[in-house]
């Protein structure tokens, strides 16, 4: 697999961080400047590399990485040996990502993270951090996002609950009810005590789940 421009789009809704509102292309400039965006510091970017390398499979795998941003984690995966679709709706974030996977085993879609535009391909992996809760029927997003895995493929789900006097996000209760019709076996790893992953120390909810379909 190598990189390529394609600027299919989906016209479906935003992919976002943990700041709605933003406009990504005026954003993606500044985006890697953030400690787990960029993952610059080799302290942080070793501890996401060490926490993706538990959650995705150990032989080389198809990875869907799902409102990718500028590739960071694309990036670690394809290091870690498997093959890489990244979407992103920012055409900025996509030129981005295209840039930091150059000649790497990897693919930048422009598109939309709940309607990627990878026809029938399959992925052993779906990987999606900080986007599931902005999207509109995440119990309908999870679905499409199974029918997108192989048998025996798994989700890799980083999520969170952002903000006190209006939190924002999904809590890993309600994530995990709507992935139980999908999967038999869910797992929740928490991820608010690593203040390497985040370059701070974080008092909010944030976590991981691993889901096997």
């Amino acid at each position: 697999m190598t990189n390529v421009n394609d600027d299919t789009v989906a016209p479906l809704a935003p992919d976002i961080d943990h700041t709605p509102g933003i406009d990504w292309d005026a954003a993606a400039g500044a985006f890697d400047d953030e400690p787990d965006h960029g993952l610059r510091d080799p302290g942080t970017c070793a501890a996401w590399a060490a926490r993706l390398r538990s959650w995705l499979p150990e032989r080389p795998a198809d990875v869907l990485d799902l409102g990718c941003g500028t590739g960071s984690l694309s990036l670690l995966a394809v290091e870690q040996g498997h093959r890489v679709t990244g979407v992103d709706s920012s055409p900025a974030m996509v030129e981005r990502a295209r840039a930091k996977l150059a000649g790497r085993d990897a693919v930048v879609l422009r598109g939309q993270a709940d309607a990627p535009p990878v026809g029938g391909q399959r992925f052993d992996v779906v990987l999606v951090r900080h986007v599931l809760w902005t999207l509109p029927e995440p119990d309908r997003v999870l679905r499409h996002w199974r029918d997108l895995l192989r048998p025996g493929g798994r989700f890799v789900l980083v999520e969170g609950v952002w903000g006190t006097l209006h939190p924002v996000g999904i809590p890993a209760g309600r994530l995990t009810a709507l992935l139980a019709p999908l999967s038999p076996d869910v797992r929740v790893e928490r991820l608010s005590g690593d203040p390497v992953l985040w370059g701070k120390a974080v008092e909010d909810e944030r976590y991981a789940v691993v889901a096997t379909v």
